[in-house]
Formats: structure tokens, C-alpha cells, sequence
């Protein structure tokens, strides 16, 4: 029998085409944890139950007949609430919302839809995606499913929350300044952030579309790589969608790491928490035993990096919003109305400049950082798991100083638009915390051959609180 809990998305979806279950089953079942799941967390928006359930219905039949299923037949997921759905009005996590349900799905949404997938629900997510921690003003908090006082991550928070309880085996997010591997961090999971273009982003709530990137948060790397796998490619609704073609991450898993050159930036490492820092070198160690050597590396300047990327996203998210802030500033939560006002004080000088010096700053990176490694080690958070109260701050003096210290390591990657693979820490009891490896443009199989090789040491956890 398989363990619904815990199979992976793949070994779900073989064991639906084989007939060893059901989808129905599986749909039920999953249908069930969400509910455990969301009276723990917070991490459900809204239920899909009746159209999953006729989904699943029809996917058993359409296997019994000995049709053609898809990568995904039959798998119950459950995705963050700003992809557009025909016929349906997402959240965006916010009182601001559509107008009108949408008239076509996200790409992204369209293609799980046509491998076969389900979706049972839509997730908690900060207002407008814009925050990291999983705070919302207007909807109610994320809770962390291993410490409920403590913070999920943001923005792709019911998505973590819901992957680490067992609820779904993987599911969307997006990431702008690191609401991916975050909430992947705080919630003891894995996730996938790709190359900035691989994946589509039409359909989806548009943030600070110079650095949005749509990825995947699982907990079995080979989810990540199978997901990817059915979502990535041109798109001619996204003009910035690669046309570069897609490899078949599945098929490279197996991919040899052994002397591949791991880099480490101490400079950079140096400002997170000291506890984090010791959390980084257990990893590392791992890291060294399956066969990779490690070798000194230099980022570009860490905070000129963090500057830059503040200039390029704020003007974009306020631009965004520009019109609703005007018309409607009161349906805002503090925190992100604090954030969006910000961005109305950058001058347009200063924004473009920041586009423009994008590409010398990644070039700096390709040729002097990835010099003589193969990818980069880096913390996710500066500090060990904060409480929800210890950032339930608002829009008070203190909310940049905090935001900032909580997206130290995650949102220069978005500037640089590299891959990037969050992987949970050895917990050893404790709480979850994680570590992001980043590669070059495109290397995504590389980091997830990686990945699975660090899986067979660190194998994947259901998350459960701590006594």
C-alpha cells in the first residue's frame, strides 16, 4: 500500500496509473489532512472539494478505459492564490482583488491541468505577495505546522505550510525577493526557484515583473524536477518566457556530483546568526562527504546588490498599485501599504539605473563568483526561526530594518535572476531552517541532482509541533 502522507507527487501518480489507488482515494484523503493542516496553520483560502473530487472521478475512469495519463494523473496539489483559474477570482491574499473571474487559466495552472493534475484548494498567501514572513493583515496569519508561534515564511506560505504537513506533496509559489525558498526554509521543505524567464508568468498576479519567478515548493526533490519539468518553456502569452529548451530533469537526477566545486563567500556568510552559520557548515559537511570540493568565492558587493534590487522592485510594485492606492488606501494591511508608499519616493533615475546595471552586475557574478565553482552555498535566514509576535510589527519605524534582515540572503539572487534550490537543514530535533544552493543561468538539473543526492542523507520529513 502506498503512504498517501508521505509519497512523493511522482509515486503518487505511477501508483494512480497502475491502479494500485485511486485518484478518488487519494483526493479524499488529501482533502481530509488540508483540513487538519488549515485548523493548525491557516494555510487555506478556499476548498475546491466538489470539482476535484468529479476530477478525480473522471481521471479513474479514463485510466479503467486505458487512456493516455498524463506525468501527473490523478494527483491531488493545491497552489498559492494568484493564479488566475477560469471562471474563478483569485484573493491575491488581499480585499483588492479582480473584478471579474478570469477567462483563461495561467499558463502555469494550464499546464499541471493538461498533465493530468488536480487542484483541491488555493493557499494563504501574504497581501499581494509581498511580504516574507506569511503576516496578512487581511486575511489572518500563516502559522509554522512544527511551531504554530512561530512565522511560515512568505509569501508562497500556505503552500510550505500545507507541502510540510503532508497535506499535498507539492504545489506553486512564486518568488520576488525570496517567497519560495523562505517559506521552504521556515517550513523544513524544498523548493525550486528558477532561472528568472524559464517559467511562464502569465496568468499570474503580476508583482515587480522585472524579478517575479513562478516556482515549486515540495518536499521530495524529485517533485521539484517533475513539476518543472511540466510547467517550463516558451510561451508566447509571456515575452520574457525562455525559448532555450527544456531538459529532462527527471531523466538528469542521476547526474554525477562527485567533484563538483561547491563555492563559499565567508564575507557574506559572516552576517547571519552565528547559529545559522554552524547550521550552513553541518550542510556543508554533507555536502563534502557525497563528493564535492569546497573552494573560496566572492559575490559582488552583498549590500550594493540589496540596493539595487530595492530600486528595481519597489517602483514596480508601487506602479503596479498605483491606481487602487489612490482610490483605495484604507483596503490595505499596514505592512504592505507601508512598503507600496516607499516605492513612490524612487525616482525613475534611480529605478533605471538599477535595470540597466542588471546585466554588468550578473556578467561580474558569472565571471568572478562561478570563476573556479560550480555553485554557491548561502543561509535563506540571517537568524534561527523567528516567532510570528517578534515580527508582527506592522507598518511601524522598525519594518524595513526587520524586512531587510529577514530577505538579507534571498532577494540579491532575484536581482541576478540565477537559479536557486532551498534545502531543509539536518533539524536534529529542533526547529527547521534551510540552506539555498545557487547555480549558474539554466542550471536547475545540476542543483536538482544535487538535491537528490543530498535527499538520501536529509530524506524529507512531515512537519508535526514540537513537543
Amino acid at each position: 500500500m502506498i503512504d498517501l502522507e508521505r509519497a512523493s507527487a511522482r509515486a503518487l501518480a505511477d501508483a494512480i496509473r497502475s491502479k494500485k489507488v485511486s485518484s478518488l482515494e487519494a483526493t479524499q484523503a488529501a482533502i481530509g489532512r488540508l483540513a487538519a493542516a488549515h485548523e493548525l496553520t491557516n494555510c487555506t483560502l478556499s476548498l475546491d472539494a466538489e470539482e476535484a473530487l468529479a476530477a478525480a472521478k473522471a481521471c479513474d475512469a479514463a485510466i479503467a478505459a486505458g487512456r493516455p495519463a498524463g506525468p501527473l494523473a490523478g494527483v491531488p496539489l493545491a497552489h498559492k492564490d494568484m493564479f488566475d483559474r477560469k471562471g474563478k477570482i483569485a484573493s491575491w491574499g488581499a480585499r483588492i482583488r479582480a473584478e471579474a473571474p478570469a477567462a483563461e487559466d495561467a499558463t502555469v495552472i494550464a499546464r499541471y491541468k493538461a498533465a493530468g493534475a488536480l487542484q483541491i484548494a488555493a493557499l494563504h498567501l501574504t497581501e499581494f505577495a509581498f511580504g516574507p514572513t506569511g503576516h496578512n493583515y487581511v486575511l489572518g496569519h500563516a502559522r509554522n505546522p512544527w511551531d504554530p508561534t512561530r512565522i511560515t515564511g512568505g509569501s508562497s506560505a500556505g503552500t510550505a505550510a500545507a507541502v510540510a504537513y503532508g497535506a499535498i506533496p507539492a504545489g506553486l509559489g512564486s518568488d520576488t525577493g525570496g517567497s519560495l525558498r523562505l517559506p521552504a526554509a521556515a517550513c523544513g521543505v524544498t523548493s525550486i526557484k528558477p532561472t528568472w524567464g524559464r517559467v511562464s508568468r502569465a496568468g499570474a498576479m503580476p508583482l515587480a515583473p522585472a524579478l517575479d519567478t513562478i516556482g515549486v515548493i515540495a518536499r521530495h526533490v524529485e517533485d521539484l524536477a517533475l513539476m518543472l519539468g511540466v510547467m517550463a518553456g516558451p510561451d508566447a502569452r509571456d515575452p520574457a518566457a525562455s525559448t532555450l529548451p527544456v531538459p529532462d530533469y527527471l531523466a538528469r537526477l542521476d547526474d554525477p556530483i562527485r567533484g563538483l566545486r561547491l563555492g563559499i563567500d565567508a564575507a557574506v556568510l559572516s552576517g547571519a546568526h552565528p547559529d545559522v552559520q554552524a547550521m550552513v557548515e553541518r550542510v556543508i559537511k554533507i555536502l563534502e562527504q557525497q563528493g564535492l570540493v569546497t573552494a573560496a568565492c566572492r559575490f559582488p558587493d552583498w549590500q550594493t546588490l540589496d540596493h539595487l534590487v530595492q530600486l528595481t522592485q519597489m517602483p514596480d510594485c508601487s506602479a503596479a498599485h498605483a491606481a487602487y492606492l489612490r482610490s483605495r488606501p484604507n483596503d490595505y494591511g499596514p505592512q504592505v501599504r507601508a512598503r507600496l508608499e516607499l516605492g513612490h519616493f524612487i525616482g525613475a533615475v534611480d529605478h533605471l539605473t538599477a535595470l540597466r546595471a542588471r546585466g554588468s552586475y550578473l556578467r561580474r557574478t558569472l565571471e568572478d563568483t562561478f570563476k573556479d565553482v560550480d555553485i554557491a552555498i548561502l543561509p535563506i535566514l540571517a537568524d534561527p526561526l523567528p516567532s510570528i509576535a517578534e515580527l508582527d510589527i506592522g507598518g511601524g519605524p522598525t519594518l524595513q530594518a526587520a524586512m531587510a534582515r529577514v530577505v538579507k540572503y534571498t532577494r540579491p539572487i532575484n536581482y541576478l535572476g540565477l537559479p536557486t534550490l532551498a534545502l531543509p537543514i539536518p533539524r536534529s530535533g529542533g526547529l527547521p531552517n534551510g540552506i539555498q544552493l545557487v547555480g549558474r543561468p539554466y542550471a536547475e538539473a545540476q542543483l536538482l541532482a544535487l538535491g537528490r543526492a543530498y535527499q538520501a542523507e536529509v530524506p524529507p520529513e512531515l512537519a508535526r509541533p514540537l513537543a
